[in-house]
């Protein structure tokens, strides 16, 4: 296949996934004549026409409800909501029934559902629209939550969300919808995705996922000039979490540093350090770092302000050098 950017390799998947399977449908606010606010539903509308490919009510609750009902009666809906920022009214229909399902009906019923939502910082997007919320459901047992940070893994992993019988939260980092190119597989691994290294190195493991890996890798090239060999893991699934890689990689360097653009408080990266300390304490040779973003409600507006609040390849390269000097 040509190179595509990560928003059409979500186009492509959905547009495969449609095509092959007629239970598959989208719904969501603008999804059908605007062809989603960053065109990831573009020409899906003319295509499958109407009744596969549905604009609602910017009602974020009734868009998961919707689709979770879909889901029960056999449907494998994705339902896309607009920004992450906007997710909360449906908070209770993804956290209380579409998680709960399969426990609560001893696995007598499933919940086929991928909701889709662009998250992550992105230039001028201010309080609204650039907030990360991958730790609200990466807590929530029943569901499953993926990241994709390249357009293949968008690619590959949009397939394997919407054949899973499980709800998948599906995380799109919006702020790189555009920004690389890469030429997709002919046809998609079927496979859960797992933590891959993204650079090897010797002296320091760094994990993370979104845009921030790719702060992180522009970070680690920048460390290598100066002598400094990061490791760089991405786990793609951020629940469950596969740890095997990064506990294996961690084990050999002895140092971990993760970097989230959330909050660092009971974010993501918290849980990591606690599992590498619960299984791998005596062979990390200094305290694992974070790099998150300050305790601030949201994205600041100002772009001054807001490239305090991001993780930058400066500030990660800082880290590491302390991390690996300590």
């Amino acid at each position: 296949m040509s190179a595509c950017t990560l928003v059409e390799a979500v186009r492509r998947a959905l547009r495969e996934a449609m095509a092959a399977d007629p239970a598959v449908f989208v719904l969501g606010q603008d999804v059908g004549v605007r062809g989603g606010v960053f065109q990831a539903t573009a020409g899906l509308l003319a295509e499958f026409g109407p009744d596969r490919v549905i604009d609602t009510p910017l009602a974020e609750s009734g868009i998961v409800g919707v689709a979770i009902g879909a889901a029960l009666a056999g449907m494998r809906p994705v339902a896309e909501i607009q920004f992450a920022d906007f997710v909360h009214p449906a908070f209770n229909q993804i956290v209380n029934e579409a998680a709960k399902l399969r426990y609560r009906s001893a696995g007598a019923w499933s919940c086929p559902l991928v909701v889709r939502m662009p998250y992550g910082g992105v230039r001028g997007g201010g309080l609204y629209h650039g907030q990360s919320v991958e730790a609200l459901f990466a807590h929530i047992p029943g569901l499953r939550v993926l990241s994709p940070s390249t357009p293949g893994d968008a690619y590959e992993m949009l397939h394997w969300a919407i054949r899973c019988d499980d709800p998948v939260i599906f995380l799109e980092p919006k702020r790189i919808y555009c920004s690389a190119r890469a030429d997709l597989p002919e046809c998609p691994r079927r496979e859960s995705p797992r933590t891959v290294v993204r650079r090897q190195g010797e002296d320091a493991t760094v994990v993370s996922w979104g845009l921030m890996l790719h702060v992180v890798l522009s970070a680690a090239a920048a460390l290598h000039e100066e002598g400094i060999s990061v490791e760089v893991l991405d786990p793609r699934s951020l629940r469950p979490l596969d740890m095997r890689a990064i506990l294996d990689s961690v084990r050999r360097t002895g140092r971990l540093c993760v970097v989230h653009e959330d909050n660092a408080t009971c974010g993501l990266g918290a849980e990591i350090a606690a599992r590498v300390s619960e299984e791998a304490l005596f062979h990390l040779d200094a305290p694992v770092v974070r790099v998150a973003a300050p305790e601030v409600p949201g994205l600041p507006y100002a772009p001054s302000l807001e490239a305090l609040v991001l993780p930058s390849p400066e500030r990660v390269t800082t880290a590491l050098r302390a991390l690996v000097a300590y």
